[in-house]
């Protein structure tokens, strides 16, 4: 017998379909009630900045601080009121007036003062991401950490190099980790840029010109003679003369320090730079993620099997399938890599922004973004688990470098006859001798050494050396140490 869910039921994302992120961290930090505080933050940091200048009461900015939190808001009303507006911030200035009145009735005066819905929402949105990236900053440390020991662990350790699926030239296990490590620092370093520098206030009042700022400075005392003071406000102006551009640039810097953020060279309503460069880095962090996990999946097929996702209980079964453990964690991941360049495609396209303001195309900004911190949030931290946790397998990777008999050495066996056979005749006795070897099972040692073209050119012994697969690793010892003297991420 089925029953109808609740309607606190049908709110609830709770990640049934998204399981790459279900419990974890970066779900609280960009969940409804983290981007209505951010966006409360937002006010409060406002409030505080006008204050800084002398053009709000410090009373004021305390009183609209204290009411600007969450539990004193009702988050559904709010969701619903945003079908009026467009937007959610309306009804949320709407609320806060209210909780600041009910303590301070002259300070509500001051909640939102001179600002607009866009200032608030965007620098909400800001504060969201950078919550959300410090948290995957710390995952992706955490998984440089892992690949760095696993890369030192397994610089010699012989694997097959595998191209278009099949093996192509000896490598080591080593080079492979190494190379996903470098993938994850780079990633790292975008959004550590991102946090320096890419995370802007918007401050840009209704048409991106601060008219309002500043009417409400003048109104409030800015400018005012030495020791006069704004009618009603009890705001000192402090003798300032007024002029725009200092004003402006004063109450930016301001709310970018009291926010955290960085400073914008103009208003950015229409210019959506900072998210369309935040949707990169997310891209690219989800695709290097991405690539550990398909690798991993390939390399844990049940016929290679030279790697194994962390063993705990109960995890991978299938509902069909007792004997099999599945590669959860890869599968997530991966499912993350594939959908996060999607969505900021989405939020690339939003560059196109018509006017001051767009209709559609800011508002339509929201939940691609914060599906993408979602995602890479939730897959950084199972890439973390992945790497803390991988079981690598040497001895299954030598079986499988044996199983062509030495064929993924004929490159460097080519290098050597060239000198005595010239390139095309070597390169032509490697290619049937490569081929009898595959038809009959015989090691390609074997076939070389009863071949005609060879004779007394090598021995027995030298052509074994050369067959080696364990013999041909290239530079990738020296390229795991080049790698890891780079440094890791910043903390």
């Amino acid at each position: 017998m089925s029953s109808r869910p609740s309607e606190q039921d049908t709110l609830i994302d709770a990640g049934l379909l998204s399981p790459v992120r279900a419990g974890t961290p970066v779900e609280a930090a960009v969940s409804d009630i983290a981007w209505l505080q951010a966006m409360l933050d937002a006010e409060s940091a406002l409030a505080r900045a006008q204050a800084r200048l002398g053009t709000l009461p410090k009373s004021a900015a305390t009183a609209i601080a204290a009411a600007a939190h969450t539990d004193l808001m009702d988050l559904r009303a709010l969701a619903l009121a945003s079908r009026e507006t467009a937007n959610p911030v309306v009804g949320l200035v709407q609320a806060l007036t209210r909780a600041v009145a009910e303590h301070d009735p002259a300070a509500a005066e001051y909640v939102h003062r001179g600002s607009t819905s866009q200032d608030v929402l965007d620098t909400g949105m800001m504060l969201v991401a950078g919550r959300a990236l410090r948290l995957i900053r710390g995952d992706l440390a955490r998984v440089e950490r892992a690949l760095a020991a696993l890369a030192a662990e397994h610089r010699d350790t012989p694997m097959a190099g595998r191209t278009l699926a099949l093996h192509a030239v000896p490598t080591t296990f080593g080079l492979k980790a190494a190379g996903w490590r470098q993938g994850v620092l780079d990633a790292d370093a975008r959004l550590a840029a991102l946090l320096d520098h890419g995370l802007p206030v918007s401050l840009g009042g209704a048409a991106g010109t601060l008219a309002g700022y500043l009417a409400y400075a003048r109104v409030d005392g800015y400018g005012a003679g030495a020791g006069d003071t704004a009618a009603g406000t009890g705001v000192d102006g402090g003798g300032r003369a007024g002029d725009p551009g200092e004003y402006l640039d004063e109450l930016v810097a301001a709310f970018a320090d009291e926010t955290g953020l960085a400073r914008p060279v103009l208003p950015w309503h229409a210019l959506r730079t900072p998210v369309a460069d935040l949707a990169a880095a997310l891209a690219l962090t989800a695709g290097v993620l991405g690539k550990i996990a398909v690798d991993v999946q390939s390399l844990a097929r049940t016929e290679v099997a030279e790697v194994a996702e962390p063993g705990v209980t109960g995890r991978g079964a299938s509902s069909a399938m007792p004997h099999k453990r599945n590669p959860v964690l890869s599968t997530l991941i991966r499912s993350a890599a594939l959908q996060v360049p999607v969505l900021a495609a989405g939020l690339t396209q939003c560059l196109v922004a018509e006017d001051e303001r767009s209709a559609g195309v800011w508002h339509a900004e929201w939940q691609f973004l914060r599906e993408c911190l979602r995602l890479v949030g939730g897959a950084s931290h199972t890439a973390a688990e992945l790497a803390e946790g991988l079981a690598v397998h040497p001895a299954r990777m030598r079986d499988n470098l044996d199983m062509t008999g030495s064929q993924v050495v004929s490159e460097r066996i080519v290098a050597v006859l060239t000198p005595r056979l010239g390139k095309a005749a070597a390169r032509a006795l490697l290619t049937a001798a490569s081929t009898e070897a595959a038809d009959s099972g015989r090691p390609l040692a074997d076939v070389l050494a009863q071949s005609p073209d060879l004779a007394g050119h090598f021995g027995p012994d030298e052509l074994a050396a050369l067959c080696d697969p364990t013999a041909y690793p290239g530079a990738a010892g020296a390229l795991v140490d080049r790698a890891l003297r780079e440094d890791g991420p910043r903390p």
